[in-house]
């Protein structure tokens, strides 16, 4: 079997409807048929759209633009330029367009011909068409998504009714990279979800088991830990690394007493079951008095700023000052070496923005002057 490709360019005014029959103006760009062995096989059509117009299409997902079926948007949309989008025609569809266009170019001044006066003609339904990717040319390069359907080959298409081999393949290669691009989506109800809202598209499209390719995906996902394996993880880390603690009581966190060069404060390592997040604190040994809390404010912001892992926080109620960091691992393992980071970066800048707070509060030292001899 052989395929062979031809496009056309049009860029032309081109006007569908929604389900509601309300009119959607696109920039048709480019068509593009494949053949395998001279039978019409996948019909691409390319338009243009301002961000506006974008922003019905993604909330109402025209053009089959589910959530359910998109891989992670690499970027955020800004109000300009136009945005590319490019589709498919459903399959069931191919054997009405072949009738109207037995090459390119008929096919191409068919669809052109079509108007708003044939609101039946199934080609000007954005439900008619299957959203490949989605993209916007920026000055820092381009961004976008691609879809589920993207994965899938005319070939495999043409196929289906005789095997879902292909299809099912493709399945499972756009959930592979949708958990590498989206780790905290990375869980076994999450994916049951996706593959619920596809899973009549495709039944449609061929049978195929999807009982079969669910169990394939989900065997290929770590099961998302729970709240005691994380806090079990955390305890482990630190009796290997002889650091003495207490479990307080009734819930899943430790209290650490820490001892740096500049001096000697608290740690509280906690688990936050439900969010699957570990966070861990330093405690500052001396509140901010009230006098000295703006001060402080200034300081712990000139510190902040820069800081890659973690930062500094200020309660002015009580004028309590700490270090946070942590660290997400829903869908994923908490090991030994993420848990090290988040504690030795911790304990590591409060160790050595501590001169600097103790200065502000006992040596009215300007915020200023502080941050700069310990950045210097």
């Amino acid at each position: 079997m052989s395929n062979t490709i031809e496009r056309s360019r049009l860029e032309q005014e081109l006007t569908l409807h929604d389900c509601t029959y309300s009119p959607l103006i696109l920039c048709a760009v480019n068509l593009t048929i494949t053949k395998q062995d001279n039978q019409l096989i996948e019909c691409h059509l390319t338009f243009c759209v301002n961000p506006q117009l974008y922003k019905r299409i993604d909330t109402g997902a025209l053009f089959n633009l589910k959530p359910d079926v998109r891989n992670l948007c690499t970027g955020k949309f800004l109000p300009k330029p136009d945005i590319t989008i490019e589709t498919s025609l459903k399959p069931d569809l191919l054997p009405y367009l072949a009738k109207h266009g037995a090459n390119i170019d008929e096919a191409a001044s068919y669809i052109l011909s079509l108007s708003q006066d044939q609101p039946d003609n199934p080609l000007l339904s954005t439900e008619s068409w299957l959203g490949l990717s989605v993209k916007q040319q920026q000055e820092s390069g381009e961004i976008g998504y691609r879809t589920l359907w993207s994965y899938i080959s005319p070939a495999d298409i043409a196929q289906a009714t005789t095997s879902s081999e292909g299809i099912s393949d493709a399945i499972v290669n756009f959930f592979k990279d949708w958990t590498k691009a989206d780790l905290s989506a990375r869980t076994q109800k999450a994916t049951s979800e996706m593959l619920s809202g596809i899973s009549h598209f495709l039944t449609e499209l061929a049978d195929i088991n999807m009982d079969e390719i669910t169990q394939e995906i989900e065997a290929s996902i770590p099961p998302s830990p729970t709240g005691g394996q994380i806090f079990e993880e955390i305890v482990n880390f630190f009796k290997a690394d002889d650091w003495p603690f207490i479990q307080i009581q009734g819930q899943p966190a430790l209290q650490i007493a820490f001892q740096g060069e500049n001096g000697k404060w608290t740690c509280y390592a906690r688990t936050r079951v439900e969010q699957q997040q570990f966070v861990f604190y330093s405690v500052c040994p001396v509140n901010a008095p009230e006098d000295k809390r703006l001060a402080i404010a200034e300081y712990l912001t000139r510190a902040n700023y820069g800081i890659v892992i973690g930062n500094f926080e200020l309660d002015f109620a009580d004028g309590e000052i700490s270090y946070k960091t942590s660290i997400d691992v829903e869908g994923d393992r908490l090991s030994s070496a993420l848990i090290k980071r988040v504690v030795y970066a911790n304990v590591t800048m409060m160790d050595e923005y501590l001169p600097g707070i103790m200065s502000v509060i006992y040596g009215d030292v300007l915020p200023k002057d502080a941050i700069a001899r310990i950045e210097s």
